[in-house]
C-alpha cells in the first residue's frame, strides 16, 4: 500500500536549501519514491494561512519510506535542509485501500 510523506519547513537560506534539493531526488529514486509535489503553490481553504514550503512523497509502502528517510545518503544531505530552514516536519502516513468512502477511524 502506498505511503506518503508530507514535508513542510520555512526556507531562511535558499542558497543552502539548493543544496538539499540538489541531492535528493537521486535518494528517492533508490527507494521508488517519487514527488507529487515540490514546494508548489498551497491555497488555505480553512484555518490559519499556511506559508511555509510543502513537499509530497509517495513511496511504495511505509517500510520503504521510513527505509529512505533512515538511508545514510539522504540523512546527508537533509544536513543542508536542517540548516536552512526552519519549523521543519516530517509526518508519514499510509494510504487506504478503500478510497471512495473508507472507514473515518474515529
Amino acid at each position: 500500500m502506498a505511503a506518503y510523506m508530507i514535508c513542510t519547513m520555512r526556507v531562511h537560506d535558499p542558497e543552502t536549501y539548493k543544496k538539499y534539493t540538489a541531492l535528493t531526488p537521486a535518494t528517492l529514486k533508490k527507494y521508488g519514491g517519487k514527488f507529487l509535489t515540490r514546494g508548489d503553490p498551497v491555497i488555505t481553504c480553512e484555518g490559519e494561512a499556511f506559508t511555509d514550503r510543502m513537499v509530497i512523497l509517495e513511496f511504495p509502502d511505509e517500510a520503504t519510506a521510513q527505509r529512505w528517510y533512515n538511508d545514510t545518503d539522504y540523512q546527508a544531505a537533509s544536513k543542508f535542509r536542517r540548516a536552512s530552514s526552519d519549523r521543519g516536519r516530517m509526518i508519514l502516513q499510509q494510504g487506504r485501500g478503500e478510497s471512495a468512502a473508507p472507514d473515518p477511524l474515529v
